[in-house]
Formats: structure tokens, sequence, C-alpha cells
């Protein structure tokens, strides 16, 4: 495969005040990836963290917005404008409520669902061709609000499962940098509740 230069942004909002919060599972990931990468995520530049890295051939960037989610869309552009990378290499990692609690699902690209992080990002690009790594936190049960739903903290019992979805959604991104989006998404969006990939 052609050497590439990936840009992978996990939406989350900043902040202790949101940490281990539903709503932050592309923050997660996104270290979860740097992590198996070892790029330390230790610079800021326009709003973003971010590090940089190699896998093999392909250069890779690993940043957190850190404006809240709903204009996570501005400082991303900026960093990718800086860098010179095409929409088409940008990976945005999210939470999904109409996914399957623990499913993970690569998108190739498409609209924003109602997920106020990818409508500002559609905005700020004027254009949805990016690709997705979506994490399903599934809806809530009525009568629960479902603001209050994604920013909500993992109860302790929430945590212990989406420990190991996190671990396979870092595996997941740093298959699609190896391989490429098509043999990741048939290695991974089939695979609900399982955690063994």
């Amino acid at each position: 495969m052609q050497a590439k230069t990936w840009l992978i942004a996990g939406l989350g909002n900043p902040g202790p005040a949101y940490a281990r919060t539903r709503h932050n599972v592309g923050f997660l990931a996104a270290e979860n990836a740097a992590m198996r990468c070892s790029v330390a995520m230790e610079q800021n530049k326009f709003k973003v963290r971010f590090g940089r890295g190699r896998r093999g051939s392909n250069k890779i960037i690993i940043a957190q917005p850190l404006d809240y989610m709903n204009r996570s869309g501005p400082p991303l552009r900026r960093i990718a404008d800086y860098f010179g990378i095409e929409t088409g290499q940008i990976l945005v990692i999210h939470d999904d409520l109409d996914i399957e609690k623990g499913q993970i699902k690569f998108k190739e690209k498409g609209g924003h669902g109602g997920h106020n992080g990818i409508k500002s990002i559609m905005e700020a690009f004027s254009s949805g061709g990016f690709p997705r790594l979506r994490i399903g936190i599934g809806r809530p049960a009525p009568p629960i609000d479902v603001t209050d739903w994604v920013l909500g903290r993992f109860t302790p019992e929430e945590q212990r499962f989406f420990d190991p979805v996190i671990e396979l959604a870092g595996k997941a991104v740093i298959t699609m940098i190896d391989k490429g989006l098509p043999v990741a998404m048939n290695r991974f969006n089939q695979k609900a509740g399982s955690l063994g990939v």
C-alpha cells in the first residue's frame, strides 16, 4: 500500500468534569491508539492536543480537539490544514447512540446522524467525506434524558464493560492504519459483542 499520513481524531469534551463519560469514548480510544503506536500526545496547537508518530511507512497524528464537542470542527480543520491532510485521511472516533452498546463500526463517510461533534466537523470541512469509527453506547431507557445519558459517567459495571471495548477500538485503528479501511471494516464491523479480535 502507498504510504499515507493519517489524522486520527478522538472526540470528547475537555476537562475533568467530563472524564470517563459516555460522550468521551472517542478521547479514550484515541489515547489507546496513541499508546499502541508509542505516540506521546504532548503537543498543543490550535486548541488540539496531539502527538506525531509512524506505523511502518505511514505517518500518523493522533489528536483530541480541546473545544467542546459541538465545536470540534474548527480546531480539527486548522490542524488538518496545518499538516496538509486531506479530508479522506482523517479518521474521527466518536460515540454513537444508535449502535448496540459495546459494538464498534467503521463508516467510510456520511451524514452526522444527530451527533453534534460530527455536525461541527462537517460544517468546518464543508464535507462528510471523512471515515469514522463509531463506538456504540446504546440509547437510555425512558425516562432518562439522552443528554444526561451521554454526559453521564460510566458506572463501575459499565467501566468494566467498556475497558475492553476501548482496547478493541485501539486495535481497530491500528488495523486501519496498517491494512487500510476496507480490511478494517471487514474485520471489525461484524464483531458486535466480540472483544477477542
